[in-house]
């Protein structure tokens, strides 16, 4: 037959090199390409069969075919799908036809990436070019379903190809790569390696609905083996769910998450109408230890019509939820040339929110109907879901509808807000909370010591998350989340004037003190009041009620921000020995400097109350030391 030679278009040139140098960094993935075209092929003759029964087409063992020659270093992807006309080759593999080329370009050279090019994946050309990486020379042989005559298209991917018309062309199209030697150092494997190429088909093609077939090497003396399928063919995801077992979910979650363990629970999700996905997502049962490491590796696997695109999708569920694994299959996504996802693409937004609405309503479940389950869950994963509250505004009252904290109603048993607000006293207007380090350290702080005697609720927050979200949060159901340790705390009960009449008394008395103290304690302290919060501590101190916490000033300082100091208020028990011994020691006295001494520790000693530092420690040891010499 006669043979032409053409040149290609100049856009298909530049994007031929850049497939060749520059889009794919995984030198791999060109056998993903090609078995993806094939795929699609099989699927188009399908439909067509399907369409026109009359259509002249063997469909009765539609496969897709690997094989390889290690002698002549070729390996060839045939199927026996569609297929493609004269023309049809001309148009798909000559110009990339219709594919946008020349925008695609454009787009790339202003971008300096391959992220802005969309709809380029999809057209035959755009993948077929990748195997151009492994090889030398590209040789298509392609025969449309229903026709005689078949088409063979050849090129070193330079400047020409070349197409002439066969006889005696199967059905479909085979596609032999002449490989280039392997070059490990520049990720250039031996594609005429077996397990090499099982490796591949095994982690991008496994769930390709139709059967990818090689054909094993064969032993001395042995007949010629059968060809073995190498790729399960089970997107468990797609099958319905009492077609698959609970040990078969359990197999692709270990596949995937690389953990040993059985997962918590099994998610399945199946979108339908305008825009087509399904999704399999486990919740582990356990934590893993890098959970909170900055190299944790997020996302879940996404696959586009059972093709396997990238690994760790992060744009498929916000970071709270990053402990989440599975699978997202997609009918169709915008992708660029690499097959990466658009983040921006409003699909992928799409199905973040859908999944994040499904894993929250699992949790709710766990909640409502397995209490079990819901401490596992809280237990492992409640201070990274908590991470929701501060960035996830939309899902807000969801996460805070499944979040349960520690509190002083129960020792063991945590309670949610709901449950807080249905116990709050006659009165009582907000929802108390206090941060520390430990529950230990958060029960004997000074600031608890008015709300114990009242038994008023107090919720007990330890996690470094908690400093953050109640702020971002504020409020729940009208009431005001408020610090026992921030602003001021008057727990007596409002119009009783016997209360009213004691502290104006003490007011007066004790003004005189307050001032000389503040005066005293200088930039170490905004303000030196009287408090209504202790009943055994002699002080306390405590931030202005929209001040920074230190806890929250250290975590921002060990994030690189600088922060202002604030400076915090120093609360006096009018009713503790110390401090009336103090006051009565100021109003009596009119040398005061021996005074100075105790105001110092006394406010050392509120310090050290809550967890804080003395500023110089040295001189509060001293101090002391000097004190109980002076008692023995």
């Amino acid at each position: 037959m006669t043979t032409e030679t053409f040149e290609f278009q100049v856009e298909a040139r530049q994007l031929l090199q850049l497939m060749i140098h520059s889009v794919y960094s995984n030198k791999d993935v060109f056998l993903r390409e090609l078995v993806s075209n094939a795929s699609d092929a099989l699927d188009k003759l399908r439909l067509e069969k399907l369409r026109d029964d009359s259509l002249d087409a063997d469909v009765s063992d539609l496969h897709i075919r690997i094989d390889v020659d290690k002698e002549a270093r070729t390996l060839t992807v045939r199927d026996n799908g569609i297929g493609m006309s004269y023309d049809e080759v001309g148009q798909l593999i000559g110009t990339i036809a219709n594919s946008g080329t020349a925008t695609f370009l454009q787009e790339l050279k202003e971008a300096k990436d391959a992220a802005g090019a969309e709809g380029l994946i999809g057209q035959f050309g755009v993948g077929f070019y990748s195997g151009f990486m492994a090889a030398d020379e590209v040789t298509l042989v392609s025969r449309r379903a229903g026709e005689s005559q078949g088409t063979r298209w050849t090129s070193r991917g330079e400047a020409t190809y070349t197409l002439e018309k066969v006889d005696d062309a199967p059905q479909g199209t085979s596609v032999t790569l002449h490989l280039k030697p392997a070059d490990p150092e520049n990720q250039l494997h031996d594609y005429t390696s077996p397990w090499q190429i099982k490796e591949i088909v095994k982690r991008y093609s496994d769930f390709i609905t139709w059967p990818i077939r090689m054909v094993p090497e064969a032993g001395d003396g042995d007949s010629a083996p059968e060809p073995e399928t190498l790729n399960s063919m089970k997107a468990l995801w797609a099958r319905s769910r009492d077609e698959v077992s609970d040990d078969e979910y359990h197999e692709l979650y270990k596949h995937i998450s690389h953990d040993w363990r059985e997962p918590l629970e099994t998610i399945r999700l199946q979108a339908e109408g305008t825009f087509e996905y399904q999704a399999l997502l486990f919740v582990p049962a356990h934590a893993p230890h890098d959970l909170f490491t900055r190299d944790f590796k997020r996302g879940i696997q996404l696959y586009v019509k059972r093709v396997f695109i990238m690994d760790d999708c992060e744009a498929l569920l916000p970071p709270y939820l990053r402990f989440v694994k599975g699978v997202v299959d997609a009918a169709d996504l915008s992708l660029n040339v690499s097959r990466e996802i658009l983040q921006q693409d409003r699909h992928i937004r799409m199905m973040q929110r859908r999944l994040t609405k499904k894993v929250l309503a699992t949790v709710k479940e766990f909640m409502t109907k397995d209490a079990d389950r819901y401490a596992t869950f809280w237990r492992e994963f409640g201070t990274v879901l908590k991470e929701g509250l501060v960035t996830d505004s939309e899902n807000r009252d969801a996460i805070l509808a499944v979040s349960s904290f520690a509190t002083t109603h129960a020792e063991d048993e945590p309670t949610t807000l709901a449950r807080y607000v249905e116990r709050m006293k006659d009165g009582q207007d907000d929802i108390y909370y206090l941060t520390g380090e430990s529950r230990q350290s958060i029960e004997n702080s000074p600031h608890m010591e008015a709300f114990r005697d009242k038994g008023i609720e107090v919720l007990l927050l330890t996690d470094a998350v908690d400093e953050v979200w109640v702020d971002a949060v504020g409020e729940y159901e009208g009431k005001r989340l408020r610090s026992v340790a921030k602003g001021e705390i008057d727990l007596d009960a409002q119009g009783d004037e016997k209360a009213d009449e004691e502290r104006e008394k003490q007011a007066e008395d004790y003004a005189g003190l307050l001032g000389w103290m503040r005066e005293q304690l200088g930039e170490d302290i905004k303000e030196v009041r009287l408090s209504a919060r202790l009943t055994v501590s002699p002080a306390c101190v405590v931030s202005d009620a929209h001040d920074l916490t230190p806890a929250l000033e250290n975590m921002y300082r060990a994030m690189g921000q600088e922060v202002p100091r604030a400076q915090r208020i120093l609360e006096l028990n009018p009713g503790h020995p110390l401090v009336k011994g103090l006051n009565q020691a100021y109003n009596e006295r009119e040398d005061r400097s021996g005074l100075v001494e105790s105001a110092e520790l006394l406010h050392t000693l509120a310090v050290l109350a809550e967890g804080g530092q003395p500023k110089d420690p040295a001189r509060f040891v001293k101090l002391v030391a000097d004190r109980l010499e002076r008692t023995l």
